[in-house]
Formats: C-alpha cells, structure tokens, sequence
C-alpha cells in the first residue's frame, strides 16, 4: 500500500508537469486562432481602403468581414459600434503596425491604413467567450487524463508490488518460522528475480539445517547406542571376572599373572568408559544446544522392545537377572524414528543393568490407552534418591554423564509426551516413557491408567510416595 501512495504521488506530480503547459498551451492556441481570424477581418476592410474604394465598397468589405469590425477616423470621435476609446484609436494610428489592446469584455485588434494622406484605423473586436473557446473543455479533458494516468498506475504498481511484497512476507514468515524451530518449512520462490533467488537460498539453507542437524543428532545417538550399550556389557563381564586383589595371600606366579591380567582389563575399562563420557561432552559442547528432536517417523515400538530385548536378555542372563517383558506383542506404531527409541530404551536398561546389583530383576511393560503408548521400564533395585536431578541433562551422581535419562526425555517430548520417575512395585525404580500413540488422537494423558498404577499410598517418609501397581 505504500508503494502505491509513493507511486500515485510520482504519477501525480508528472502529469502536472506534463498536462499544465499542455493545457495552457491550448489555450494559447485558442487566443491566437481568435485573433487570427480577427486579423484576417481587418485585412479584408484595409484591402478595400487601400484599393480605393468608395464608401458603398467599404461598407461591402465590413459586411464580408462579418461583425465586430468597425472603420475609425483619428481625431474625431469613435464610429458607432466600436469598443476601442479615441486614445487608444489616436495612438493606433501613429503605429506603422496592428496592436493589439484589452478592453471590456474582449480584446481589439487595431490596424491602421494611410491612403493619400487620409489615416483610418480599423477595429476588429473579439471577445472573451471566442478568446476562451473551448479552453474550458481542454482542461477538464486534461483532468480526466491525469486522473486515468494517476489510477493506472496506483493500479499497475499495486499489481506488480502485490507479488513482490507477498513473496517478500513468504520469505520473513518462513524464516520466523524456521527460527521457532520449525525446520521443515519451504516456501515457493515467486516475485522479482531477486526475490525469487533468496527464495531458493532460503530453501537451500533450510536443508543445510536439516541436515546439519541430523548428522548432529545421529552421532549422538550413535555415541550412546554403539559405543555405551558394548562398553556396559563389557564391564558387566569384566565384573564377573574373579577378584583381582593380589596382596593378600599367597599365589603362585601364574595365579598373580591371571589376576594382574583381570586387573588390567577392569583399569582399561574404566579408562575407555572416562574416554566415551568426555567424547561425549566434548559433542555436547561442539553441539552447543540439545540435539534437535527426531525427524518424522514411525516404528512400531513392539517390534523394538523385542529386538532390544534379544540383545539384553543376553546380559541378564549372565548376571542371574530374571526379568520379564509385558505388551509387546501386538503392533504399536509411535511418531519416533526406530534408531531414537531403541537409543532411549537402551539408555535406561543400561542404567538398570549399571546402577543395579547383580541378580537384580526387572521388568519391561508396553501399553496403550486414550491415544497415549507407556513404555515403561521398572527394577528391583534401591531406586533413585532424587527424581528431579536425575531428570536433569548432564546431572548425575553415579560419576557418569547424566545423559541416559535425557535421551529418553527427550525422545519421549518429541511426541508430545513425557518421562516420569516413580517407586515401582517390585521396590526400585519405575521409568516411564509416555509416547503419542500414531494410530489415535491423544487425550489428556492419564499415567496411571496406563501403566496399571494404582491409589498412591504414603510412606513413613513424608517426602516420598510409594506407588501400588496392579498386574497389566
């Protein structure tokens, strides 16, 4: 709209450039037409004296010219009919040449003819309507003209900066847009060339992010599946190694070779777990922000349990685990990619199996009501002191990196849906991943409903809620 204020104000002043000396131009031409055909009466009666007519011939030659014409005599009083005073009739005569004079109602063209040494002056009077004729007309077509030119192009301009100014507001909402997160949104280059071009970067820059953001997000899921899942299993069986201790009692050389090699494998251990927690905070910081959330997708979060839980079991049972998994045999499809929530549950079974004892059991349960899927992982084990700060990103005080539980909150906010920590019935730890369900709408999430918990009940401790929990 502004751009059409400006350009009718440009049309505008260009046509008063262009249309007023137009216009008085044809004016101009109006008057000297007038006093054109003025002159030609005034000849036609000269033309008459000069030949030497008699009166009767004069008076012929002044009906030829038509009326408004008038012959004076200076020095005596002015003829009938004229306009032209005797001063100005006196001056006239004593000009070798035809004046032109103003008076009321009109103009006179005086012109003055000397034959044999009698002076006359004639008088062609013209008045202001013929002096002004048609004049009025021009300028109102004049107007009418600028008023076209002015709407055409306040309307061509709103035309062509109707594109532009909407490609341009395209362009800053899809950048709004992408710098609320939204990371998915492309627009379709249109407008002026340059325009159209930034369009284009836009959508270049835009997969840029997308997929410097997903190569961020894959090597941290690939630094927590690939390298923490192995190396916890390995320290699980370097644990069941026998002990290492070689100052008391006596041992034969082999023995204290063996137990010095067992003592080596646990200190190597250690060291490439100390090695993965700062390659994986040195990621963190390289990131600089929390790994984007997962890219659309769906799995079917059955079929993940399942595969997960081949590599687990494998563990569990070197550890004397009983464990059970519940719910996962019907297909389930969640909005997460498969390689995020394998990732997530891989994170908090592989903090049951390091952060419980041996012989520890837990359980894996799956379920799905009113839109919602409860992925839910309980231990036998002490449980977590403080829920909130094991919530939080980086926070641990097991002397790790305080990820585990992050990723799976992560995974699970992605959908729309939450990680909660809770006592469960088996009397350790309840970690519960609640994930939008693909198939339904979700409703407002009911966590006990899904995962079976019953009426909370206080403990003894003021503080703490101990949660009863039915069979699924």
């Amino acid at each position: 709209m502004r751009l059409a204020y400006i350009t009718a104000a440009t049309t505008a002043v260009a046509a008063l450039v262009f249309l007023v000396p137009l216009g008085w131009g044809l004016r101009n031409d109006h008057r000297d037409a007038a006093l054109a055909a003025a002159a030609q009466r005034t000849a036609t009666v000269a033309g008459a004296i000069t030949a030497g007519a008699n009166q009767k011939g004069v008076a012929a030659a002044l009906r030829a010219a038509g009326g408004g014409t008038v012959v004076h005599t200076p020095g005596i009083a002015p003829a009938p009919g004229g306009h032209a005073g005797g001063a100005l009739i006196d001056r006239a005569a004593t000009v070798p040449v035809p004046t032109v004079e103003d008076v009321d109602g009109g103009v006179v063209r005086l012109q003055p003819v000397a034959v044999g040494g009698k002076h006359s002056v004639i008088e062609a009077f013209v008045p202001d309507s013929e002096l002004n004729k048609d004049t009025a007309r021009d300028w109102w077509l004049l107007l009418g003209l600028a008023v076209i030119l002015v709407g055409g192009s306040v309307v061509v301009a709103d035309r062509l900066a109707r594109g532009a100014v909407g490609s341009a507001r395209k362009l800053v909402e899809a950048a709004l847009a992408v710098g609320d997160g939204d990371l998915g949104v492309r627009i379709q280059p249109s407008g002026p060339r340059e325009l159209a071009e930034a369009g284009y970067a836009f959508n270049r820059m835009a997969d840029r992010l997308v997929t410097s953001r997903t190569d961020e997000r894959e090597l941290v899921a690939d630094l927590s599946h690939r390298l923490r899942t192995p190396l916890t299993a390995l320290r699980l069986d370097a644990e069941a190694l026998d002990p290492d201790d070689t100052q008391i009692g006596d041992f034969s050389p082999a023995e204290l070779d063996r137990r010095r090699g067992i003592r080596r494998i646990r200190t190597a251990i250690t060291t490439l777990e100390d090695e993965v927690n700062q390659l994986i905070n040195t990621t963190r910081q390289a990131v600089a922000a929390q790994v984007a959330a997962p890219e659309d997708g769906l799995c079917d979060a059955s079929e993940v349990v399942r595969e997960r839980m081949m590599f687990w079991s494998a563990l569990a049972g070197d550890q004397d685990r009983q464990y059970r998994v519940v719910g996962a045999h019907l297909r389930i499809p969640v909005p997460v990619a498969r390689a995020e929530l394998a990732a997530a549950l891989d994170a908090v079974l592989g903090n049951v199996f390091r952060y419980t004892p041996q012989g520890t059991a837990f359980e894996v349960g799956l379920s799905r009501r009113d839109g919602w899927v409860a992925l839910r992982v309980d231990d036998a084990g002490p449980g977590i002191a403080d829920p909130e700060q094991a919530l939080r990103r980086g926070q641990s005080n097991q002397g790790s990196t305080g990820l585990g539980l992050d990723i799976a909150r992560r995974v699970a906010q992605a959908t729309g849906g939450s990680v909660s920590l809770d006592r469960a019935a088996m009397g350790g730890a309840s970690v519960v991943m609640l994930l939008a369900d693909a198939d339904a709408t979700p409703k407002t999430p009911s966590r006990f409903g899904l995962v079976g918990r019953g009426r909370p009940v206080r403990d003894k401790d003021p503080v703490r809620r101990r949660w009863q929990r039915g069979r699924e």
